[in-house]
């Protein structure tokens, strides 16, 4: 008898008593309530649907998606200012203006060019560099080439697209480094300025010309602005009919007289040296 009563009662004394009993019941309950919390958050809560959810943001997703594959290129696009096409290490002078029809009678002299005894308005600017050698004229914009010509007179054109509006023009280049269809990237080296047959006397140099909606504008009002305020920029047609009417009447009344003193201060220029080189017109 004494034997007997020594005998746990039953197994499950005897099976508390082991020592891995306790923790592999905290396992054991672990497990349990990650799976409840987890059954919860998803099959368990009514609240919570994941399937509907998922449609949810796919849809958000579709729908997100065009809005940005549309602006995101005009978006980069305003964020550039308009630079000059030369690099800012490089000592440019802009040796020819453009022809402003509202400037006093001084500054539009500087914006005349003497072609073939006739005196043309330039629509762009003429840039040279100040020890007269050559240099890499580069894209003032990030653009889409849509021109590559060679002109008997301007030398070799490039014309870039700046999205529907805005246009650039780069003239009297040596040397060309892109083709039509290239995507130019702002700064990108597009040829080598040259010289041209129309502006022998302006030596290496190159012409530059900024259009809004085919419209020539200042170059020089718009360096080191945004491209949104061309964008915004309200171009108005001069009335080159009655300007030009009016030069030619002027040349015909003045004749001589008026000849005489630009090609003398012409040949005064030259013998001291200066740079009062001369534009031409792209669109001429």
């Amino acid at each position: 008898m004494k034997d007997f009563d020594k005998v746990p009662k039953n197994r499950w004394v005897r099976l508390i008593r082991k020592k891995w009993f306790l923790p592999a019941v905290y396992i054991a309950i672990a497990a349990i309530v990650i799976s409840a919390v987890v059954w919860y958050q998803t099959a368990g809560n009514p609240w919570v649907d994941s399937s509907d959810l998922r449609d949810e943001l796919e849809q958000l997703d579709e729908s997100a998606t065009p809005d940005f594959d549309e602006e995101a290129q005009s978006v980069m696009q305003q964020e550039e200012t308009i630079k000059m096409p030369v690099e800012e290490s490089m000592e440019a002078e802009i040796v020819t203006k453009f022809y402003d029809y509202e400037a006093d009678r001084e500054e539009q002299e500087k914006g005349l060019t003497l072609y073939n005894n006739r005196y043309y308005q330039s629509t762009g600017i003429d840039i040279a560099q100040s020890d007269g050698e050559a240099f890499d004229v580069i894209a003032s914009l990030s653009g889409t080439v849509t021109e590559v010509k060679e002109d008997p007179l301007l030398g070799n054109v490039v014309t870039l697209s700046h999205g529907e509006s805005i246009t650039t023009h780069y003239a009297s280049l040596a040397e060309v480094n892109v083709d039509v269809g290239d995507e130019v990237s702002q700064g990108e080296k597009i040829g080598v300025a040259g010289k041209n047959m129309f502006n022998e006397s302006g030596g290496t140099h190159v012409h530059f010309e900024l259009h809004k909606d085919g419209i020539e504008v200042n170059p020089e009002e718009f360096f080191n602005k945004e491209v949104s305020k061309l964008e915004q920029y309200d171009v108005q047609v001069a009335d080159t009919d009655q300007d030009e009417a009016t030069e030619d009447g002027a040349a015909e009344n003045e004749e001589k007289d008026e000849t005489k003193e630009k090609e003398s201060k012409e040949q005064e220029n030259e013998r001291k040296g200066t740079k009062d080189e001369v534009s031409f017109s792209i669109t001429t």
